[in-house]
């Protein structure tokens, strides 16, 4: 029994709750890359698109082409357009996602060689993450090429390097004042006329100041701000359980795992956790670090994390063999068994892989 539950009341909750905190002019785009944090994409999606969602977006073309295969109208942004994906976005009514010469120039290409009108693009602007997009010098060059009627401009965006740390952080500072200067040069071109948007889950809450015409959302959806104090008012959407499948006692002195990975020092009743490295649970969590719960009791990860299974520690904790063990959820956080294996929810949410059941509750 290794199942992800998912609660999408807790989604329709933190949906909710985010939309509560925007201004009376901005909009939600739900960003759903990743199969929605590792999730379930379509439940993920389609419940967001019921409950008002008109924009979605996604890190590939082949991620926003399965959501129009199954059904889903709203517009679909894709994040990091690839050559090899054009046809996808194109033939699937997806929205570009430009952020270099390159790309813009291919693009371009494409389009003028299916003799396509007014597609649908956006602009990515490289403020200070230096990850992907346009340098602000590039404008010019870009007004320039989004003349041509092969495009239709819809948004102009960029993205904090640092959002969830405090507002004094200078690189913060920085990207936001390049941000507005971006803004201004373009409301100055009447001809042209896109919305804009800068912030992301943890943005929203450090600078509601700053929503402009959209925020993209994505693990806040899923519960997540990346600040203790703003993660009390959200519901994780996901949990992870499964079974405990054997009990040993193990005598002191000898070892639990690979590699000598846990000398017992006294005698100790291990419990085996059909779950390991090959389906999401991080080696970093092994040897005491990380912590699962049994019958509401803590139970501490001992020895190396096998790519099937893990060990815990119930000496002293009454269970039996199939007893549930809760990895993370409401009353065990990922965002706390994350940070004991020196990472952050987003990398332990969207490797848990597909041999774990994902279980929709609505």
């Amino acid at each position: 029994m290794n199942q992800l539950n998912i609660y999408l009341s807790n989604l329709e909750h933190n949906y909710k709750f985010l939309k509560g905190n925007l201004n009376s002019g901005t909009n939600l785009i739900a960003v759903v890359k990743a199969s929605a944090y590792g999730s379930a994409l379509l439940a993920i999606t389609k419940r967001l698109e019921k409950l008002g969602v008109n924009t979605f977006a996604v890190a590939y073309s082949n991620e926003g082409k399965i959501l129009r295969k199954n059904g889903i109208k709203s517009r679909i942004m894709v994040f990091y357009p690839q050559p090899s994906g054009f046809d996808d976005i194109i033939d699937n009514k997806l929205e570009a996602c430009l952020y270099s010469v390159n790309i813009l120039k291919k693009f371009h290409e494409k389009l003028i060689f299916k003799k396509l009108r007014n597609f649908p693009v956006h602009i990515k602007y490289n403020t200070g993450l230096n990850r992907l997009g346009f340098k602000p010098s590039c404008f010019d060059w870009i007004i320039n090429q989004l003349k041509d009627d092969a495009f239709t401009l819809k948004s102009i965006y960029s993205h904090l390097a640092v959002s969830q740390a405090k507002k004094e952080i200078e690189l913060n500072k920085k990207q936001i004042e390049s941000f507005l200067k971006l803004r201004d040069k373009h409301i100055a071109i009447s001809e042209i006329n896109p919305k804009f948007h800068l912030l992301n889950s943890s943005g929203l809450f450090n600078f509601p100041e700053f929503q402009f015409d959209a925020v993209r959302c994505g693990i806040a959806l899923h519960g997540f701000a990346n600040r203790p104090e703003w993660d009390k008012q959200l519901i994780p959407v996901a949990e992870l359980i499964t079974s405990i499948s054997q009990i040993h006692l193990v005598k002191k002195g000898e070892y639990v795992g690979y590699d000598f990975g846990c000398k017992v020092n006294e005698e100790k009743k291990i419990a085996t956790i059909p779950l390991g490295h090959a389906d999401g649970i991080n080696r970093k969590l092994g040897n005491q670090k990380g912590k699962v719960l049994i019958n509401g009791k803590i139970a501490t990860i001992v020895g190396n994390i096998c790519m099937d299974m893990f060990m815990v520690d119930v000496t002293k904790i009454s269970c039996s063999e199939g007893d549930k063990v809760y990895v993370f959820g409401n009353e065990n956080s990922v965002s706390d068994l994350a940070h004991s294996a020196g990472t952050i929810s987003y990398e332990l949410l969207t490797a848990i892989g597909p041999r774990v059941k994902r279980v929709i509750y609505d």
